[in-house]
């Protein structure tokens, strides 16, 4: 995920205290159904039979290039699905002081925390001479890809998503090193939810996560193309804290000693982390907010996730690939060398247009089935989704029985390509940001309960 605004998400400038979106995160969790897990876990399990399959398409040599074919379905598919699925299982679901990734690993750790408000956070940072990062988006993701490679500044440059209480970051901040966007300073906050302590029953508006991205390598746990951070993690708390007192000299510190000493190893990429577990609390209540570039940006409208919209057009091209079958079927019913051509010669004489006709409107029937399907996607209807995926899964189903039954293998030259959309299409509709989009969208979240206990950092 995506990708990307994520639920409960808030804009910079935001006035401080409006945090529906913290209830609507929770609320998220508790929508979702038992179709869902079936559908998570299934998209899971097929996902490491469509990398068995590119495996296998591979091993020949005129297929080669399969094999960056497979590490992609690998790294960005397989691995991330079936750590979603394990993360749940065996990771706690309360504060234990480390963010998450979108996969469900353990991310960066919390070591720093602030209070204030959100324009006192973003004047403070501003005036630190930290620059707000971009949202994620497709634009801002290749903008970034292509500056790595190209060597160029991008100051803005987006950070991965991290979650904290079921929510992505509300905003990150950084500083580019030496004009190169692979190595970086920069820290993520996350909005406390109302009523919310730290262990201790210590209370704290903001906390946050500040690592340094020294280069940009691969995930020793997706095999992804990530950026690699700093292992002394401490270093960098010290540099984000440094940086705000003496920018804000109305600010004040408070030092929490071996905060946090658990769950301590290695990030959600892998890199090493090395911490004294120490926990700064910047007090930015006296701070007087200013008006830069950051308060001026005015809230943005939350987008449709990437995960639905590739859903949706995936959808869309199977009913247009229905669409094209029916009037290829058409065309032959009235011409009978075509007939014949197509079917072979055991079928002259014979009346197929008994059969091709009522096929091809089906086919058309289909296709505009699929269509609709597919616009109620795109508008966020919870039950368009379930029935794309109940469609895909059952193609999947009836591929997996024809091969155990002996058919035909599943290749480029069969059905790899119709198999392939399938499991990407169970994967988008499937992930947490489409079906928390769903699920928002056909009013089952518009009543959020109240705060689960949870959250507390007192568990």
């Amino acid at each position: 995920m995506d990708e990307d605004t994520a639920p409960g998400k808030t804009e910079p400038g935001q006035a401080d205290g409006d945090l529906a979106g913290v209830s609507e995160t929770v609320e998220d969790a508790a929508a979702e159904t038992l179709a869902d897990r079936v559908f998570f876990v299934f998209s899971g399990l097929s996902s490491v039979w469509f990398a068995i399959v590119l495996f296998q398409a591979s091993l020949g040599w005129r297929h080669v290039w399969f094999l960056v074919v497979f590490w992609a379905a690998l790294a960005y598919l397989v691995l991330p699905r079936l750590h979603r699925i394990f993360t749940r299982i065996y990771l706690p679901d309360y504060f234990i002081g480390r963010s998450r990734t979108s996969d469900g690993l353990l991310g960066d750790p919390v070591n720093v925390a602030f209070l204030g408000s959100a324009p006192q956070v973003h004047t403070a940072m501003s005036t630190s001479q930290w620059t707000l990062a971009d949202p994620v988006t497709l634009a801002s993701s290749w903008h970034i890809v292509s500056s790595t490679l190209t060597q160029r500044s991008y100051d803005e440059a987006p950070v991965s998503p991290l979650f904290l209480f079921s929510r992505q970051q509300d905003f990150a901040y950084q500083q580019e090193v030496d004009g190169n966007p692979g190595k970086r300073h920069h820290i993520r906050f996350w909005k406390a939810p109302p009523g919310w302590l730290l262990p201790g029953g210590i209370p704290v508006d903001w906390l946050a996560a500040g690592t340094y991205d020294r280069a940009v390598g691969f995930s020793l746990f997706t095999l992804q193309i990530t950026h690699k951070i700093e292992a002394s993690i401490d270093v960098e708390r010290d540099y984000v804290v440094q940086s705000v007192l003496a920018a804000a000299p109305e600010s004040s510190l408070t030092l929490i000693r071996d905060f946090s000493t658990g769950y301590h190893s290695r990030n959600g990429g892998g890199d090493s982390i090395v911490t004294d577990g120490d926990l700064p609390i910047v007090d930015l209540s006296a701070l007087k907010a200013g008006g830069g570039p950051a308060m001026a940006q005015p809230a943005q409208k939350k987008r449709r996730p990437l995960p639905t919209l590739l859903g949706g057009i995936m959808v869309l091209g199977r009913g247009m690939s229905s669409l094209v079958l029916a009037a290829t079927f058409m065309a032959l019913s009235t011409d009978e060398p075509a007939m014949i051509q197509a079917f072979g010669d055991s079928v002259a004489g014979l009346d197929l247009r008994t059969v091709i006709i009522p096929g091809a409107v089906g086919l058309a029937v289909f296709a505009v089935a699929e269509f609709t399907v597919a616009w109620f996607i795109f508008r966020g209807g919870n039950r368009a989704r379930v029935v794309a995926m109940t469609l895909g899964a059952g193609s999947i189903v009836v591929q997996f029985s024809n091969v155990l039954s002996g058919g035909d293998a599943i290749s480029f030259n069969t059905t790899l390509v119709s198999f392939s959309l399938d499991i990407l299409l169970i994967l988008a509709l499937s992930s947490e940001r489409s079906r928390t989009f769903a699920r928002r969208q056909t009013g089952s979240l518009r009543h959020p309960k109240p705060l689960k206990p949870v959250l507390s950092g007192n568990q």
